[in-house]
């Protein structure tokens, strides 16, 4: 019995990856559709769409979903009119949260999000009550395997990043929003394409938070982020590793 309900909770928990990652398709191929249609339906020419298949592929989604997206823009038979709406407030621990949404009814996403923050803890807040928290800047990442620490560092500075971030699996380039274009286009030229690149809300300051409210905020994420409108989820959440373990393994 116990190698039974073993088998099963593996299951379990590759079924919720499985559904995790099918949703995250979803999400992508929405961006994609959208990003096609408001603008020149090549990647090339639309730096939206170019950045939106960027993630796609650092994803592993299907080259054949993301062209279906683009087709579905192309051919109009998507009749969907999608608004962009962004959302800020507090979370549990006084986490400050910045919710991106791609949506077709704008009443039906508010008001799950607002429910959402009502059952978990949280403050709902008037758009651009983050700006002193969150800073609009451009982000692009690229695997470690391409460069080490010290030429991955020469060449964003030569770009123009004003940040430089790496770890054992990736390095992050940040720059001014206005300068985003020309850094990216200039690290894929000296480096090759990056895994990710695109705007984001990027905390200029972080909430350190204990283990309860840790798990609190965590399963908020996990709500806000199953809804099919959320395209991301932002925070200035700081959790030690040594709080993140004792969840992992509870």
């Amino acid at each position: 019995m116990a190698g039974h309900s073993k088998f099963k909770n593996i299951q379990y928990r590759k079924g919720a990856q499985d559904a995790k990652r099918a949703k995250l398709f979803s999400k992508m191929a929405r961006e994609i559709t959208v990003a096609a249609k408001t603008g020149i339906p090549e990647a090339e020419k639309n730096p939206r769409l170019r950045n939106a298949i960027i993630s796609a592929r650092a994803e592993n989604m299907p080259k054949d979903r993301i062209e279906k997206a683009i087709q579905k823009a192309v051919g109009g038979n998507d009749d969907a009119v999608y608004e962009e709406i962004r959302y800020e407030g507090y979370g549990p621990g006084s986490v400050a949260i910045i919710i991106d949404v791609l949506t077709d009814n704008r009443n039906r996403t508010a008001s799950e999000i607002r429910s959402a923050f009502s059952k978990n803890g949280g403050s709902l807040g008037e758009t651009g009550s983050l700006g002193f928290v969150f800073k609009r800047k451009g982000v692009i990442k690229f695997n470690t395997d391409k460069f080490d620490e010290n030429a991955f560092f020469e060449h964003a500075a030569d770009a123009g990043a004003e940040d430089i971030l790496s770890d054992e699996n990736e390095h992050t380039a940040i720059c001014i929003s206005e300068n985003f274009g020309n850094v990216r286009d200039t690290l894929t030229k000296n480096i090759g394409d990056p895994t990710s690149a695109k705007l984001e809300w990027v905390p200029q300051n972080l909430q350190p938070i204990n283990e309860e409210q840790a798990e609190k905020i965590l399963k908020f994420i996990d709500i806000l982020e199953d809804n099919d409108d959320v395209q991301t989820v932002y925070t200035n959440l700081e959790v030690s590793e040594e709080i993140m373990d004792k969840i992992k393994n509870k």
